[in-house]
């Protein structure tokens, strides 16, 4: 292998931390413009806190725990602090293959899928959970729940052994998260006034469209540097060619999404719901992250039309039994990283049935647990939910002390 071979693959795989970095930008927008006005500097104030805790508690303790070299069996990785000894050689080594590229930059990538996870979390609890136990949470997510789960399939646990395929992270990174989300929701309860005394749901309108909007495209840019990055490396014809196949699909996936999703909405409720939409773009990109590479075009655009459908009828079947998602992560992530999971073996001949549902099981039921348990032990201490004045009056000043569009509520100058 050349220094130029080993050079690209670090450069491209850095370039694609980046990508996926400012996707944190993108959830922080989505969340932004689907919350209301009163609510909105607590919500970008969790986002940008939960990226830099992810990135402190993924650099102490994640990264050995997820890539421990050699863990204590293929549950258990060990415990580690830092990158390891084992993690902070010259280079590191893409699986199947003698093509090298830096540690460092194995780092940054792995390290920006942690806030990803995360940031599920924070829409799905929006406009009534306190944000010190977020952030509370976010340390043993980012630090302890993620990177075990992560070690048995990306860091060479049992679940790769079975030959679980989880490409780019559709059950490892979003299903993960919308599983810790639903955790907290339930704890939680929805919010003031969603339901009614007989049950129906309310809608409880965004305050920003323009603003999620935004946000929504930047997710699918960003999902470039999420799926094409996975490959790994780029410096040889075949990894090339994969990585135009796997953006290629993501981008069909996400179209197709979208259109599904806009088409279901009309069906169901004589309107063009554009959050329906957006939410459709990004459960087409979510069913494909799982795998990526091995369909077909043509495969992908059903994967993602399917996709977009599941989430319109997965937000409806949550309200319907009143769990309160605002953003519809949970379908979104959860509902559609389980889709995403199933439909790996359609293309790839590598992966099985058994062993996807196997992973479904192991990490939705790990994750759910884990996080069930961190939730009410914040509730019985530092307690989860906002006193009901806040929260009618907003968590912007009783959180954050100030507000996110004070000339609209007060008038200019």
């Amino acid at each position: 292998m050349t220094e130029i071979e080993y050079a690209l693959n670090t450069f491209y795989l850095l370039v694609c931390a980046a990508f996926v970095m400012w996707m944190a930008a993108g959830f922080t927008m989505l969340e932004a413009g689907l919350v209301r006005a009163r609510n909105t500097v607590e919500i970008l104030t969790k986002n940008v806190a939960l990226y830099a805790i992810a990135c402190l508690m993924y650099f102490l303790v994640g990264y050995q725990l997820m890539y421990p070299g050699e863990g204590v069996n293929a549950f258990w990785p060990g415990i580690g602090f830092g990158l390891g000894a084992d993690n902070t050689a010259e280079a590191v080594t893409a699986a199947g293959s003698e093509i090298t590229y830096s540690a460092m930059a194995d780092f940054m990538f792995q390290v920006v899928f942690v806030a990803t996870a995360m940031s599920i979390v924070s829409g799905a609890v929006a406009e009534r959970m306190k944000l010190w136990s977020f952030l509370a949470f976010s340390v043993v997510m980012t630090g302890v729940i993620y990177p075990w789960q992560g070690y048995w399939s990306w860091g060479g646990g049992f679940l790769s052994a079975i030959g679980y395929s989880d490409y780019a992270g559709g059950g490892i990174v979003h299903m993960a998260g919308a599983f810790a989300a639903l955790a907290g929701v339930l704890l939680l309860g929805p919010r003031q006034g969603k339901y009614t005394a007989d049950g129906r749901a309310r809608a409880l309108p965004g305050a920003n469209l323009p603003l999620a909007t935004l946000g929504m495209f930047i997710l699918w840019m960003g999902w470039f540097g999420f799926n094409g990055g996975s490959e790994l490396i780029i410096s040889d014809v075949g990894s090339a060619n994969n990585v135009a196949k796997v953006f290629v699909n993501t981008n069909l996936a996400a179209a197709a999404g979208l259109v599904a999703a806009l088409l279901a909405a009309r069906l169901t409720f004589g309107k063009a719901d554009l959050t329906m939409a957006l939410n459709g773009a990004l459960a087409g990109l979510v069913s494909i992250t799982a795998g990526p590479l091995a369909p077909s075009p043509l495969l992908a655009i059903c994967i993602g039309l399917v996709g977009g459908v599941l989430v319109v009828f997965s937000i409806i079947a949550f309200d319907r039994v009143r769990i309160d998602d605002p953003v519809g992560a949970i379908s979104v992530h959860g509902t559609c990283g389980i889709f995403g999971l199933l439909v790996v073996p359609i293309a790839n001949p590598d992966a099985s049935l058994m062993s996807q549902l196997a992973g479904i099981g192991a990490i939705g039921g790990f994750v759910f647990v884990f996080s069930l348990i961190v939730w009410a032990v914040l509730r019985m201490t530092m307690g989860i939910r906002v006193n009901p004045d806040d929260e009618r009056a907003g968590l912007d000043f009783a959180e954050c002390g100030m507000e996110a569009y004070p000339d609209f509520a007060h008038g200019g100058d």
